[in-house]
């Protein structure tokens, strides 16, 4: 059995995997129109189901057009408190937001947003009347979200490919605790991520938002969908790296590197490459290879500098030349992944410089031919004189922390260009105006 900390860390999960008990407060039921519902023909009412009886103000419901005009009037209680009822002005075929508020019995107040179209299909939540668009907290999120899965998959991978079992104790214990540190914050990051974009539609305050209603954007968005499966998921790879590092059982470590590889993927089924008009299951692929390349660069690069350098001396120069011949091929991979994306992105080369989307592009780009030319540095320079079995310059550890930090820049402008609309590549899809709401 391994040290203690790692009982520390198995205890940690044990506490953050037992539901958190909670008062009960007012849940949305059921609703007409539904939840994301299609109609063919238009409410007369919006109706809204509790589990209990509630309090309400005269606006407790709001419907409103896709141009912001709001269409209802004053809000009415029904069955006890229970049922909230507005009634609708004639709706013509389009999309509708709906927006709620209602106190239960704790005093708490609790809120939420829907669509419903009139004959079409409605966007998703996020989309709603009202909503704002990504925000720097949404590119903080999803920056280290990113860094997230590098400690997680990329010390893995770099475990695996590169060092390979046996391990000296300290090193291996190093790796352990950095991979389920990156196993926790995948999951802890991702939940505020899912809360940051679900607060962006709703427009709650923060003491509200923890009373919001989050279902629709868990259920019927491919972001929520994704976030339920891939929470589950690295939470499942986090049992898995923790029993490998109290019981030493080596055979867990391949399947929690092959099932994060593969939730990673979640990423790659909710952006761009998976719902822009143009997406198809090879944009999706190659932007999951483009990730996951990316990953084991950055991951391999942290185990040089804060594992293998610090405990085993030894294995220094055997594990920079494996680390080498590895980012060769991860280079070629993000080289043709990122290649094939940017011109699927962009359908005209001046969008590079016209659009938004581009721009950001064009300083990745730009950070990236830094990052890789530190990197050729390392493997023209560097390697002939290890494989020689010349000793590591003095400064290769201060360099390879050049690299990395260039690497975490070209994730942070990863995440902003992920938040970014690419420019149309097709028939848009129908929208709701995100006008602010009547005050």
């Amino acid at each position: 059995m391994r040290r203690p900390s790692a009982l520390a860390a198995l205890a940690a999960l044990a506490v953050l995997a037992a539901p958190a008990s909670a008062s009960a407060h007012a849940t949305l039921k059921s609703s007409v129109p539904g939840v994301q519902a299609r109609v063919d023909r238009a409410p007369a009412a919006v109706a809204l189901t509790f589990n209990e009886s509630v309090t309400i103000t005269p606006r407790a419901i709001e419907v409103f057009a896709a141009d912001g005009r709001q269409l209802a009037g004053t809000s009415t209680l029904f069955d006890r408190g229970k049922l909230v009822r507005i009634a609708l002005r004639p709706l013509a075929r389009g999309t509708y937001t709906v927006r709620w508020r209602a106190t239960g019995s704790d005093g708490h107040t609790t809120a939420g947003v829907f669509n419903f179209g009139v004959g079409v299909e409605p966007p998703p939540p996020s989309q709603a009347v009202g909503a704002v668009g990504p925000s720097w907290r949404d590119d903080a999120a999803r920056w280290g979200y990113l860094g997230a899965l590098s400690l997680l998959v990329g010390l893995l991978g770099f475990r695996l490919l590169v060092l390979r079992e046996p391990l000296p104790a300290a090193l291996a214990n190093r790796l352990s605790l950095l991979s389920v540190i990156g196993a926790f914050a995948a999951v802890d990051i991702g939940i505020a991520a899912f809360v940051i974009r679900a607060s962006n539609a709703l427009q709650l305050p923060f003491v509200d938002l923890l009373f919001g209603d989050l279902s629709p954007f868990a259920t019927k968005t491919r972001f929520g969908l994704a976030f339920v499966v891939t929470t589950m998921g690295f939470g499942a790879v986090a049992a898995l790296v923790l029993l490998f590092w109290i019981f030493d059982w080596s055979r867990l470590l391949w399947p929690a590197f092959v099932a994060g590889a593969l939730f990673a993927s979640g990423v790659s089924l909710s952006g761009h490459q998976a719902t822009e008009p143009n997406a198809t299951w090879l944009t999706q692929f190659a932007d999951w290879l483009h990730l996951l390349a990316a990953t084991l660069w950055i991951g391999g690069l942290v185990g040089l500098i804060a594992c293998v350098w610090p405990l085993a001396p030894e294995l220094r120069a055997r594990a920079f030349l494996r680390f080498s011949r590895l980012a060769t091929v991860l280079v070629a991979v993000l080289v043709l992944a990122g290649t094939y994306l940017a011109v699927i992105r962009l359908p005209q080369l001046s969008d590079l410089w016209s659009t938004s989307y581009g721009l950001v592009l064009l300083l990745k780009l730009a950070i990236v031919l830094v990052a890789l030319g530190w990197g050729a540095a390392h493997h023209f320079l560097v390697r002939p004189r290890l494989e020689h079995g010349e000793p590591a310059p003095g400064g290769l550890r201060r360099s390879l922390a050049g690299e990395s930090t260039v690497a975490l820049l070209v994730l942070l402008v990863a995440a902003v260009l992920a938040n970014q609309q690419p420019p149309p590549s097709g028939p848009p899809a129908p929208v709701l105006s995100a006008s602010t709401l009547p005050r």
